[in-house]
């Protein structure tokens, strides 16, 4: 069964049986309501009777006042303790059915008799020779009878009456309800078929749940398509980027094999190349998996934390590593040293940036530390080679090079700023880049303070 038929089923099911409820509540709450009027009028008619009789001399004769207060359709009678009827006044003969029996207290009951219904009252009261009879009212229901008859006629009438707009509102909430998921579904297909990344048509005005999901299903297309394309753009740059060491690799291996057993010139030569493209080759597959992990996962675990001790900390390992002259500047202003951050990643993101400006410079190497009313900037400040203008944009895509020449000739891979972008994002510092070609490059870290 389609979820429009079941929708459409259930729907009109629900909304019969809402109706249907509420129409059996109103019939009952009506028969209840109109048996204790009838009740209540023939009690208090009852009572006036007892009045009346108790103030009878020996000379009245009771059937003259049990014919005054005698309902119109029913009679009255006055019992005996032997339980026969000492006088009886009947305006219709149909009561003639109704039992007679002895009781000590007021009672009343409905019965239905030869298909009528009837109210019965029976109260003991002391007749005028101080003896204990009972006074049994009876009234023919016919008229609530037939009040209720038309009320369940027309209770019945609203019912399937109303179950044709049911019908027709159980449809339409089907219709709306499916269509958007109809939409989905064929988009489904169409992807599943063509392999092509489509989005449906949604409707601005529209803020359900429906609309919702539509907006989702597009937004998670936009986000799989990019994930898509950049998977795709990775495994083809690092194809790309892989082929060359193993190029090289190859090449000085034939070129071993084939003529520098005996010449330690050749061998040297290639053993040095091999070396350089394999290590080369590690590095970039070691930056490739960690990029690849942080597209999977990025955990940061945040805590307080000493800038100044880190950047110290950074910047005497790198010094030992590579023999080089930094320098860190902090100036005057400078008070917020406690920093909510990931100690280990913010190291690491230092690394990454001085490593770079280590490769593309021959000078010393500053780092300036600087504050604002809502900021904490770090300046990475070499003097060197610098980044053409046009080139600034693309330096943190995946793979991109300046200039391949002197990407071979430090050994880089292209892979160190996009590393250090994903970690600033991560982070959530912002990264700027000021270059002059020839001159040298300034690399800003900017952190903000909340």
């Amino acid at each position: 069964m389609k979820l429009r038929t079941k929708i459409h089923l259930y729907s009109t099911l629900l909304m019969l049986l809402v109706l249907s409820i509420t129409n059996v509540g109103i019939y009952l709450i009506y028969s209840q309501n109109t048996y204790e009027t009838e009740l209540q009028q023939l009690t208090t008619e009852s009572e006036s009777l007892i009045h009346a009789l108790s103030q009878m001399n020996e000379s009245t004769n009771p059937a003259t006042i049990l014919r005054a207060y005698s309902p119109g359709n029913g009679g009255v009678r006055i019992v005996n303790t032997s339980g026969e009827i000492e006088v009886a006044v009947n305006t219709t003969d149909r009561i003639n059915e109704v039992k007679v029996e002895s009781v000590t207290k007021e009672k009343h009951e409905v019965n239905t008799i030869n298909g009528s219904k009837m109210l019965t009252i029976s109260i003991p009261f002391i007749d005028s020779t101080g003896s204990i009879s009972q006074l049994q009212v009876i009234q023919v229901l016919t008229d609530v009878e037939r009040n209720l008859s038309e009320l369940k006629l027309i209770l019945i009438s609203i019912t399937l009456v109303g179950a044709i707009p049911i019908l027709i509102s159980s449809m339409v909430l089907g219709r709306i309800v499916i269509q958007p998921i109809q939409h989905l579904i064929g988009a489904m297909k169409r992807i599943q078929n063509s392999g092509n990344y489509e989005q449906i048509k949604t409707t601005e005005h529209r803020k359900d749940e429906l609309a919702q999901l539509e907006h989702t299903f597009n937004d998670t297309m936009t986000l799989l398509e990019r994930n898509y394309k950049k998977q795709e753009q990775f495994v083809s740059d690092a194809s790309h980027e892989l082929k060359t060491p193993l190029t090289v690799i190859e090449s000085y291996a034939s070129l071993v094999n084939r003529r520098g057993i005996s010449d330690p010139k050749i061998i040297h030569e290639a053993t040095e190349a091999i070396l350089q493209e394999s290590v080369r080759m590690r590095d970039m597959i070691e930056q490739m998996l960690q990029l690849a992990r942080y597209d999977e996962e990025m955990v940061f675990n945040r805590e307080e934390t000493d800038l100044v001790t880190v950047i110290e900390q950074t910047l005497r390992s790198m010094k030992q590593a590579y023999h080089r002259e930094i320098n860190l500047i902090i100036e005057s202003t400078f008070e917020t040293h406690i920093y909510n951050t990931d100690e280990k990643k913010l190291k690491q993101l230092l690394f990454i940036l001085l490593d770079n400006a280590r490769k593309y410079s021959e000078d010393e190497i500053d780092i300036t530390i600087t504050e604002a009313p809502s900021l904490i900037k770090i300046s990475i400040i070499d003097r060197g080679i610098g980044i053409p203008s046009d080139s600034i944009p693309k330096v943190f895509d995946r793979f991109y090079r300046v200039d391949e020449a002197r990407n071979r000739k430090t050994g880089g891979t292209g892979l160190g700023l996009s590393l250090a972008k994903e970690m600033a994002e991560g982070l959530g510092i912002k990264l700027d880049i000021n270059s002059v070609l020839h001159v040298g490059t300034t690399i800003t870290l900017e952190l903000p303070k909340k």
